[in-house]
């Protein structure tokens, strides 16, 4: 799927932008430090994930920045130690589990002038299941019900039912039959 790259400009953001940008980091840092299934915790995760669909959870330690762009769906699990790198968009889709420690990458640098950064987003689709320490690099897309084992570097397309693995991460098998 080709999309098109948003560039932002860090080095001179609105006034707007920098607000949103503090809020989100205080709100991270608040989450960071309550105690899970609270109230208090729960609260914090709804304002820093608005689109976090039921029966999602998202565990601590978190970190990464513009929370505001990532969608979670219904029955999400994304288990301690996970980076989000958002602007350039996050979707988890329902059913998704995001194991320890997994980056997503929305965003890089520019080669040539460091404070603009290039973004394309990331898309993990239903069912997909993303190993411990792995990392999903910018426009990548995990097809429905595919896996990423441990440790792999996504740096194209995954297809549905597909497991990969490996740096960068090469088609292991298909999966076949119903679950």
């Amino acid at each position: 799927m080709i999309m098109d790259e948003i560039r932002i400009d860090c080095a001179h953001p609105s006034a707007e932008e920098t607000a949103l940008a503090k809020q989100q980091m205080q709100t991270l840092f608040k989450l960071n430090h309550t105690m899970p299934a609270t109230e208090e915790f729960d609260s914090l995760l709804k304002e820093l994930f608005p689109a976090m669909g039921e029966g999602s959870r998202v565990n601590t330690p978190l970190s990464g920045v513009r929370f505001n762009k990532v969608t979670i769906g219904k029955n999400v699990v994304v288990m301690p130690g996970c980076l989000m790198m958002s602007a350039g968009g996050i979707d988890i889709e329902d059913d998704a589990m995001i194991a320890a420690n997994v980056q997503l990458i929305s965003n890089n640098h520019d080669l040539d002038n460091r404070w603009i950064i290039t973004c394309k987003p990331v898309r993990i689709c239903r069912r997909a299941w993303i190993g411990a320490g792995s990392t999903i690099l910018p426009g990548v897309t995990i097809g429905e019900n595919s896996v990423v084992g441990a440790g792999s570097v996504v740096t194209h397309d995954v297809d549905p039912n597909t497991i990969v693995a490996g740096n960068p991460a090469r088609v292991i098998r298909k999966i076949t039959g119903t679950v």
